[in-house]
């Protein structure tokens, strides 16, 4: 899936709930990559705050707050939801306050008002953190899990301290049920947490008009509820919010208990760990001997012709890097006559080319340096060693080798240093025709001792 912006920024005004101040927001479009980002107009220099969850104030305030430096940002998460719900992945929002405003208490006018702004599908993929396994937090009758899941879900229980009006839900979320079922789900308080809240000096902008208040069995609200089961589905609203502060979005099932901002807050710093913990490295097996004889390796003196299953042995490759078939004759450990057979079952011809298979230069040369290495291993020994190609030189192609075809290998040796440095002419033929050609340098290591 693709990232998405806005095709148009968009702006509404109203008050804040803690500061009962007039805010203006505006949504405008961002690049790919950008994510969702603030812009405190209303500051010197205009800062950005790119939310994330090490930047979260611990506040006794029920609503998320960030800072960075002299920047804040307080109770976004009604913003956020309303973005990350609607799958808005980049988009800068202006603010000229530290407060978005309230609005009626839900995300409903934000997603209306990023509706009229359209969004649209970006060139980069989406990138998603998939869950690997269950992460969860608790705090006393209060817990929040997080479950591996192909997709993101949301199953939340609400209920006060007295267990009156106990709701619950799970939902798939997706745009469209986030618009539908989510987004219009109103905050809610109960009616003895008023009074201390103001004389905090917070909720100044708060009224009926932005919340549902709880007082005993009464529901105090200036309109019906939207949703029987209103409560929850707030939950789940602040939910979608705080997980944004993830940095990307999350495949998951979130199952909830009596959340709330701050144990969501701490879930989301679990996730966060998780997602950028170092993988821990692998417990090495054991490397075991090889049970093979020493002496299959070797090449005697007397072997002239040498066939595929004792190049198996004395070379270090195996299907499908094995590129000589047969040695046809070794001419005083000076020279080397091998083939390499072509056929259509090659598995590079699938890809190289489609419709006119042609055997890669790269591969010839491969061919070459090969059967060299068999050379040098029958001069001085096979048994614990390996030969390692250096360079090319001089390197020519005159005419394609294709399916059917068999590659007559010559090489011989030009100089030798010490049984280690060796340098040699190599050439091979296609019914009597040059096909390539090249000088190599190659060296005879040891092979280390493998440990039990």
């Amino acid at each position: 899936m693709r990232q998405r912006t806005l095709l148009r920024e968009v702006s509404t005004h109203g008050k804040a709930l803690h500061t009962g101040q007039e805010v203006q927001i505006t949504f405008k479009p961002a690049p790919v990559n950008h994510g969702i980002v603030f812009r405190r107009v209303d500051l010197y220099g205009k800062p950005e705050v790119q939310p994330r969850i090490e930047f979260v104030e611990d506040t006794l305030v029920r609503s998320t707050d960030i800072v960075t430096g002299h920047t804040r940002l307080h109770t976004i998460e009604h913003v956020l939801s309303a973005l990350v719900g609607s799958g808005i992945d980049n988009c800068l929002v202006e603010l000229n306050a530290s407060e978005p405003p309230i609005l009626d208490g839900s995300s409903k006018h934000f997603v209306n008002l990023l509706q009229k702004a359209e969004a649209v599908e970006q060139e980069a993929e989406r990138d998603y953190y998939v869950l690997p396994e269950a992460i969860s937090v608790t705090d006393g009758n209060r817990s929040i899990i997080a479950l591996p899941y192909d997709g993101f879900k949301v199953t939340c229980t609400s209920a006060d301290d007295r267990g009156i009006h106990t709701q619950h839900l799970s939902i798939d979320i997706d745009p469209e049920t986030y618009i539908a079922e989510i987004a219009p789900a109103r905050t809610f308080t109960v009616y003895e947490d008023i009074e201390p809240l103001l004389k905090m000096g917070k909720i100044q902008g708060g009224s009926l008009d932005s919340a549902i208040v709880i007082k005993g069995d009464q529901i105090l609200s200036k309109e019906p509820l939207r949703f029987q089961d209103e409560f929850v589905r707030h939950k789940i609203l602040d939910i979608v919010g705080d997980l944004s502060l993830l940095g990307k979005p999350i495949k998951a099932h979130i199952v909830a208990v009596r959340p709330g901002h701050k144990l969501n807050s701490e879930l989301t710093k679990a996730l966060f760990k998780k997602m950028n913990a170092k993988p821990e490295p692998k417990a090495l097996e054991p490397i075991r001997k090889d049970t093979r004889s020493r002496k299959g390796q070797m090449i005697a003196p007397e072997e002239n012709q040498i066939n595929i299953r004792r190049i198996l042995d004395i070379l270090p490759h195996a299907y499908p890097f094995v590129m000589v078939d047969r040695v046809v004759d070794f001419v005083e450990d000076i020279e080397i006559k091998a083939i390499k057979n072509v056929t259509i079952n090659e598995p590079y011809f699938v890809g190289h080319y489609p419709g006119n298979p042609v055997m890669p230069g790269v591969l010839q040369i491969e061919a070459m340096v090969q059967a060299a290495g068999l050379l040098m291993l029958r001069k001085v020994s096979a048994e614990g060693k390996v030969a390692l190609f250096m360079s090319a030189d001089k390197v020519k192609f005159r005419r394609a080798v294709i399916p059917g075809d068999r590659l007559d290998i010559t090489v011989k040796l030009l100089k030798i240093r010490g049984n280690r440095l060796a340098q040699a002419a190599a050439q091979c033929f296609v019914e009597g025709e040059l096909a390539s050609s090249a000088e190599l340098m190659f060296t005879v290591l040891d092979v280390p001792e493998e440990g039990m």
